[in-house]
């Protein structure tokens, strides 16, 4: 979340010039006396109000999302008082907004929130800590936006818990946010953590990145993803030249993963938040991969950041072009790190690339959206909720893999057409956008391009084609060239759909709505139709269709049974052939690394950050 900082030193020599004046601030306070049922006690003072009517809000979204949330349904006993305590009238035009009457320029709101959802976007509060994203948590007031909070955490009796947070720390438990917008943008985490630190020279500036984790796993688990962690800023740091300037020069991993949390990872400007209820000891190295995604936001998204999303807009839905790059790069990245430092080996890339494209390329998603409207589908599909079905196996591919198939191509086209990277393309977008914090538009990303591959034409064509519509290159050859075949996993055999099939001795349920690419949605098939017969043969077992299918090869049409709404229907149905791709690395199926390949695959995947850092 990009903001407008204000300066520590600048706020401290206005109040020391002038003492007498009042001081339009926000006081909140944070307790937890009813943990085990997942309750906070907030108490915000607000000073120095300028309006006779005070209008309390509570945010609808969270940054780092683009839907619509609705925070206030879990907030309750709200009331007002004065500087005196004397109760203020309290008057609700909308589900989240308090209006407080009455009031002699200090109100004091108290309320209840409810706390049970430990992830990147909502709370949670239990006798073991506290998980809180802001927005989830604390209301605001309009007018308020530009003043200081102070935010004071009352640990709970008896407990150990510390505090884990990109706020600036004043004394003791209080802690500060220069304005409203890095206060939402700044969530926190109170329990008994583990905690780890180290620190990188740049330009005579002393960086802090920490890494504070809530789990119930060892010692020597916990150091293992510390120094797995470390390899990954180092990466990532090549890619770019330099780690951002945090604005306290400090960056906080803060994670959590424990049997009650929600599993995510969520993008703040100087840290993020890390959730599963995976333990270290199961999945260190897929914790680590979200890790990886997340720290690569600290410079695409909360520093290179689209004019779309500027500024944040707390009440409504965000929408953005960009999320293809915003969001999609940096999942690239995120696996791409994993590789470079070692963390993932060269046969799991290739299969995490295989997921990845199949997603891709056999989703239909591509005849109704280009990449660029794929992004403007995120209000509707980021943690968004709804109790309708909807068509989306149909129509959308999601932004986050669709872009990074993008960059993919983008990369290898790049290495392979100019002699350049995609490292240089988000160089060079640092550059321009991001070390300067400039909002960017699609024109400046495709003129970018056109610098970095010295080829106007064929940037103007990549957006073209690849950005603003729905065509992707062969990628058969581009990865060939890294000593990587592309090809399909089980050629000439027969398959009626690539849905979940529930069976029973009634028959075979489709689980989900059918692809409009498929034999089964061309003959009229679709979700909770049970299939009863295929080419006469009852197929109650998996083992029932495995037996048809291997009697027959794709293209054949055959007959098929099927019960809908009680009634049994009949139809002729094509099978398709299984479309499953695989990406296998030459080694593997003894296909020769030429020298040519082997330095081709070293600049792409080997480690840019031998020599890169100075840590200590």
């Amino acid at each position: 979340m990009k903001h407008k900082l204000y300066s520590l030193l600048g706020l401290a020599l206005g109040l020391m010039v002038q003492p007498v004046l009042a001081q339009q601030k926000v006081d909140y306070r944070l307790s937890f006396p009813n943990a085990v049922h997942h309750e906070a006690e907030i108490q915000i003072t607000f000073s120095d109000i300028k309006s006779d009517t005070l209008k309390v809000l509570m945010p609808r979204t969270s940054p780092g999302r683009y839907a619509i949330h609705e925070f206030a349904k879990n907030v309750y006993n709200v009331r007002a008082t004065d500087a005196e305590g004397k109760p203020l009238q309290i008057f609700r035009p909308r589900t989240n907004e308090w209006d407080v009457l009455g009031h002699n320029g200090t109100v004091t709101v108290n309320y209840t929130l409810f706390a049970d959802h430990a992830d990147g976007t909502y709370a949670g509060v239990d006798e073991t800590h506290a998980h809180l994203n802001m927005p989830a948590t604390l209301m605001y007031a309009e007018t308020f936006k530009t003043s200081p909070a102070y935010v004071t955490f009352a640990i709970p009796h008896g407990k150990n818990w510390k505090v884990a947070t990109q706020l600036k720390q004043q004394q003791g438990n209080t802690y500060f946010a220069p304005d409203f917008q890095y206060l939402m943008d700044s969530p926190t985490e109170l329990s008994d953590f583990n905690f780890a630190e180290w620190t990188v020279q740049e330009n005579d500036k002393t960086k802090t990145i920490q890494v504070a984790l809530h789990h119930p796993g060892t010692p020597a688990q916990f150091q293992e993803y510390v120094a797995k962690t470390k390899k990954i800023v180092a990466e990532q740091r090549a890619v770019f030249g330099q780690l951002p300037d945090y604005d306290f020069d400090r960056y906080t991993f803060i994670g959590c993963y424990m049997p009650q949390a929600v599993g995510d990872g969520m993008e703040h400007r100087n840290s993020t938040i890390l959730t599963s209820s995976r333990p270290l000891g199961a999945a260190t190295n897929a914790l680590l991969n979200t890790v990886s995604h997340e720290k690569f936001h600290a410079w695409n998204v909360e520093r290179i950041r689209p004019n779309s999303l500027e500024p944040f807009n707390f009440q409504e839905a965000n929408m953005s072009e960009a999320l293809w790059l915003a969001e999609g790069f940096t999942s690239y990245y995120g696996d791409l790190t994993m590789a470079r430092s070692g963390i993932f080996d060269i046969k799991k890339y290739a299969a995490d690339l295989a997921g990845d494209l199949n997603y891709v390329l056999l989703s239909p998603g591509r005849q109704y959206h280009s990449l660029v409207e794929m992004s403007m589908q995120a209000p509707f599909v980021d943690a968004a909720r709804s109790v309708d079905p909807v068509n989306r196996h149909n129509t959308f591919i999601s932004y986050y893999t669709y872009g990074s198939m993008a960059g993919l191509a983008l990369d290898l086209m790049l290495r392979q057409k100019y002699n350049k990277t995609l490292d240089d393309y988000l160089q060079a977008l640092w550059r321009k956008y991001g070390q300067p914090e400039k909002p960017y538009t699609l024109t400046d990303l495709e003129e970018t391009l056109a610098e970095v591959s010295g080829d106007r034409a064929w940037a103007g064509q990549f957006f073209r084609n690849s950005v603003q519509g729905s065509q992707l290159p062969d990628f058969t050859p581009l990865l060939a060239k890294a000593g990587f075949e592309l090809r399909k996993a089980k050629p000439g055999e027969a398959m009626i759909a690539m849905e979940p099939l529930k069976y029973s001795e009634a028959g075979a349920e489709l689980m989900s709505g059918t692809f409009v690419n498929s034999g089964a949605y061309k003959a009229g098939l679709d979700r909770t139709d049970v299939i009863l017969t295929l080419d006469g043969q009852k197929i109650k077992r998996e083992k029932d269709l495995q037996k048809v299918l291997s009697q027959h090869k794709p293209g054949d049409t055959i007959p098929v049974t099927f019960s809908r709404l009680g009634q049994t229907r009949s139809t002729t149905l094509v099978l398709d052939e299984v479309p499953t791709l695989e990406v296998v690395p030459y080694e593997a199926i003894g296909k020769q690394l030429t020298p040519e390949i082997q330095q081709f695959r070293q600049a792409w995947l080997g480690s840019k950050a031998n020599g890169s850092a100075t840590t200590n």
